[in-house]
């Protein structure tokens, strides 16, 4: 971690040296030689950071010293943020007076402001001769050319990453069966693609990589499947080698080749030759265990060999912690992804270790403790291993009852078992990836992360940083999927709407090893009732705090150890007020979370958290306003303010955060419109709500205020709550221009949640971008549509809810649309082969080229229609005297509510439809009647079927099969 934070605080100082060579900023005599000298002493010392980095996880004293050096960085960091605050502060000054609508490039002279909290000085004024500022800086030069001074007296020395490794465990072949649980499914299913003679895999060399986190039994599965029978007689040959890091070609290629003519020489080209004899022709097991490489060019030089002179049907298997080996070895086809015991199957590995040669008696008392213990695995084997052996050392129940009630890593001997395989690969990790792993540890356990708050709160602490063209959101996916792919993070979701979204978890055990390694910077604290009184935290190195189910702020918060805070966070609290004096002892603060409270108000001195870049307000739904003050967070990135019903509007000031990336305002019910100001924040990616109001206030943000918005990607609702008046504000949106939203509603709904009347040319100039993945469009009263919805050639995903048209547009013509609802149009009568998107006189021709209709499209939903009668298709239509085929990917179909419905398609008699929901749509319903309904014969072959009748018919409901609820 202190490596990342030496590598950000360079690049800020080289910033600051180019300011001061621009002659952008002028300060006094002396800051420029000290800003060089305190960048030389970083480097210096960052010479010595890997070797830190490896021995401070056994010696104290070194780990300290690494305490030091980061608490002297963070204090360097937080002058260092003042100073680009101010210069910002003055540019919007300069925008503000000169009434401009980017920010001016003017240079002018900046007087700094250093807060005192940020260096314990005590009260001093908030502007600072720059005379003093030398003095500030000069003293933390010193206190950093001490610590530099100290790495000689722990012998720390410049190393290469790769040269010295932790300790890493050798494997081999052999395995105890009777100490295996719980693996028979995966053990079948691996055999099964050992032995398949599956012609197309019969000709190449096949590579099965097994992935999962460290000691989640990778190479036990591999030894079981190894050492089975069925597996012996059907290779000739079987090989094991732990590859382990590096990744020695000559290593495993004479490994490969023991007992076969092992060639003498070093030579690659040799030893490759020799190994190429020993398997010539032979049908081939390879267990390459432990891989870590993803070096492409050392892996093929070992690969061509093999496949080149391997028998047909041989087989190698690789276990490896990381996708990205898979990936380079082309082998992402046939990749398993192992998974953690099941509760039952990690308690017997445990008792079996436990109470081995243990009396049943004496067994039986300490079981449920031992439950308890197993619990804190998470169906880790390793853990559940490692936890067993030492509990068999232990004999009184009150021994078993403290292991119970301690944290995982203080338990003796765990910390060295279980969590050296996980520090193998947090130290794989790149610096500033790491950075980011640990920062989960402000989390609880079984948190649900979102991807995408979760890079907003990196970024929030400045541990993402732009590469080339790469925004910092990109440089954050990048380093989310390295942490997926290291198994870091687990049970990953892709949200169904947005599939950009990614959630997942955090193995406990992984969460308490990033806790260990962050038991002084994070704290979590759980308080359950308001007359709980909590110690105070001792240590002064506290930078990331998390408050869980408490209805107030702790006192000890007012103490010296929390003053240093980079982000507090609440989770399940009901604090209905911040004190103004807490706010005033946190300016240090880069992430700020009071979600989910009960919060009617913010102090007005929030603006002073000057250094603050993430803002949380969620769901706080009595807060009515927001403090004009808020927009003196110049440095603010992310602001949500999700769900909160009664805020009412929002500052003005807010046209000064010239740093916002992120606007999150859906579901504020009561909010309008927006300031004007935010048409000029430039850098914003995110606005997923923006209500517009047809008024002719000046203040007030209008639609062709987004032209200016063009970085907006994500999600966009258009809420337009007054009268279309100005269809140039329409044009003047710029929507096509907006090529990174990937969902877009337009909704025309008024204050009173009635439909206006609309205005077709308006909504004409609305057209997005192309290649827009998913569209709404709500609560529309135009006779037509838009004439650029079927120019969306990569749409996916539509809704058309509450459009007062009498038609439906010919859909069937957009080649990748996968989902289709059509809700509330009371003025659809019927449903034709228009919506194919096929002429009448088509129908009875035939043509030389084969048409495919709604190609893609896989869920379809029709809504309270409640004037619709038929849904026809083409009369007489067969698809095997047809040149055209009708919805060939269609698997789920729901008619709800569609009271007059009497008539289905004759297509659907041929479709793929794999489940059908009839509800609330009584005439269908009975058409539909099993063996007897006119319908019946168009839907019989469906697997799963789902009809509801008339709750007097007796019939209430039917179902075939088993369906689920889209």
């Amino acid at each position: 971690m202190a490596e990342a934070l030496i590598l950000m605080l360079l690049e800020k100082l080289a910033f600051v040296t180019f300011q001061l060579t621009e002659k952008e900023v002028r300060l006094v005599l002396d800051v420029e030689k000290e800003v060089e000298e305190f960048s030389g002493n970083l480097e210096a010392i960052q010479a010595v950071l890997e070797d830190a980095e490896q021995k401070q996880v056994k010696d104290a004293s070194v780990r300290n010293w690494l305490d030091n050096l980061k608490e002297v960085s963070f204090k360097m960091d937080d002058v260092l943020d003042e100073w680009n605050t101010e210069i910002l502060r003055q540019r919007v000054e300069n925008q503000e007076t000169n009434n401009e609508t980017a920010l001016v490039t003017k240079k002018k002279k900046v007087w700094f402001s250093i807060p005192s909290h940020c260096f314990c000085f005590g009260q001093v004024s908030r502007v600072i001769l720059r005379r003093d500022i030398a003095l500030i800086i000069k003293d933390l030069n010193d206190k950093l050319t001490v610590i530099a001074n100290q790495r000689q007296a722990y012998n720390l020395q410049s190393i290469e990453r790769s040269v010295e490794q932790p300790e890493r465990k050798k494997s081999s072949s052999f395995v105890d069966i009777s100490k295996v649980f719980g693996r028979d499914n995966e053990k079948d299913i691996l055999i099964s693609r050992l032995l398949s003679e599956n012609s197309q895999e019969e000709r190449a060399l096949l590579v099965i990589p097994i992935i999962g986190m460290g000691g989640v039994g990778k190479t036990t599965l591999t030894q079981l499947v190894y050492n089975d029978e069925n597996v012996k007689s059907h290779f000739e040959m079987r090989i094991w080698v732990c590859v382990s890091d590096p990744f020695d070609e000559i290593k495993i290629a004479k490994a490969i080749t023991d007992g076969n003519g092992v060639s003498n020489s070093d030579e690659l080209e040799a030893v490759l030759q020799c190994m190429s004899k020993s398997i010539e022709g032979k049908k081939f097991l390879l267990v390459l265990d432990d891989v870590w490489t993803q070096n492409h060019t050392k892996w093929e030089q070992l690969e061509l060999p093999l496949m080149q002179n391997c028998g047909k049907g041989s087989r190698i298997i690789v276990t490896t912690r990381k996708e990205e080996v898979a990936i380079m070895m082309g082998a992402t086809p046939h990749m398993m992804h192992l998974k953690q015991l099941s509760m039952q199957n990690c308690l017997s590995l445990f008792n079996h270790i436990v109470f081995l040669d243990r009396k049943e008696d004496e067994s039986t008392v300490f079981r449920a403790i031992g439950e308890g213990i197993v619990k804190k695995c998470k169906g880790l084997p390793l853990a559940a291993k490692t936890l067993a052996s030492l509990m068999r050392y232990k004999k009184t129940m009150k021994e078993w009852q403290d292991v119970l009630d301690s944290k995982i890593w203080d338990i003796e001997g765990f910390e060295q078992q279980v969590f050296q395989p996980l520090f193998l690969s947090y130290h794989d990790l790149a610096p500033a990836v790491r950075r980011c792993l640990l920062y989960c540890a402000t989390f609880p356990k079984d948190y649900v992360f979102d991807k995408n708050i979760l890079i907003e709160l990196w970024m929030s602490q400045d541990y993402l940083h732009s590469r080339g063209n790469h925004e910092k959101e990109v440089i954050g996916q990048i380093f989310f999927d390295n942490l997926v792919m290291r198994s870091f993070f687990q049970d990953l979701v892709d949200d169904e709407f947005d599939k950009l979204t990614v959630r997942c978890k955090m193995h406990d055990i992984v969460h308490d090893f990033v806790q260990s390694l962050t038991e002084k910077e994070c704290v979590i604290m759980e308080l359950s009732g308001a007359n709980n009184k909590t110690e105070p935290l001792v240590s002064n190195k506290l930078r990331h705090f998390t408050l869980m189910s408490a209805p107030e702020f702790p006192s000890s918060m007012s103490s010296q150890n929390y003053k240093n805070l980079r982000t507090l966070t609440t989770f399940n609290c009901k604090i209905s007020a911040i004190d103004l004096k807490l706010i005033s002892e946190l300016r240090c603060l880069r992430t700020l979370n009071l979600s989910h409270s009960g919060l009617q108000e913010l102090p007005e001195n929030i603006g002073d958290l000057i250094h603050l870049r993430y803002l949380d307000l969620s769901f706080n739904r009595s807060l009515k306003k927001l403090p004009t003050t808020l927009g003196n967070l110049f440095n603010l990135q992310t602001l949500r303010l999700l769900r909160c019903r009664a805020l009412k509007e929002l500052p003005k000031s807010m046209g000064k955060l010239i740093n916002l990336r992120h606007l999150y305002i859906q579901f504020c019910d009561q909010l309008k419109y927006l300031p004007k100001g935010i048409g000029r924040l430039t850098s914003l990616q995110t606005l997923d709500m923006c209500p517009v109001y047809g008024s002719e206030d000046d203040e007030a943000f209008k639609l062709g205020d987004l032209g200016s918005l063009d970085q907006l990607q994500g999600a966009l609702t258009i809420k337009v709550l007054g009268d279309w008046k100005d269809a140039n504000e329409a044009e003047n949106a710029r929507l096509w221009n907006k090529k990174q939203l990937f969902y877009l509603r337009v909704d025309t709904c008024n204050e009173d949640n009635m439909i206006r009347k609309g205005n077709v040319k308006t909504l004409n100039l609305l057209r997005p971008h192309q290649d827009l993945n998913s569209l709404e469009i709500s609560v529309y009263d135009g006779t037509a549509w838009p004439n650029w919805i079927m120019s969306l050639y990569n749409l996916r995903v539509l809704s058309l809810d509450s459009c007062m048209c009498e038609f439906l547009p010919p859909l069937g013509k957009l080649p990748f649309l996968e989902k289709l609802s059509v809700s509330y149009m009371t003025r659809l009568k019927k449903v034709g082969v228009e919506f194919l998107g096929i002429e009448e006189a088509q129908t009875s021709m035939k043509s030389s080229k084969r048409t495919v209709l709604f190609p893609k499209l896989k869920q379809l939903l029709f809504w309270r229609l409640v004037e619709l009668e038929e849904w026809n298709g083409m009369e007489g239509w067969k698809e095997e005297d047809s040149d055209i085929t009708i919805m060939p990917c269609l698997s789920s179909l729901r008619i709800m509510d569609c009271s007059n419905l009497r008539l289905l398609p004759d297509f659907l008699q041929r479709s793929q439809l794999q489940s059908l929901e009839i509800i609330g749509s009584w005439i269908l319903a009975r058409c539909c009647e099993e063996g007897r309904g006119r319908e019946w014969p168009k839907i019989s072959h469906i697997p799963n079927i789902k009809v509801e009748y008339p709750i007097n018919d007796f019939r209430a409901n039917a179902t075939r099969g088993y369906i689920h609820l889209l």
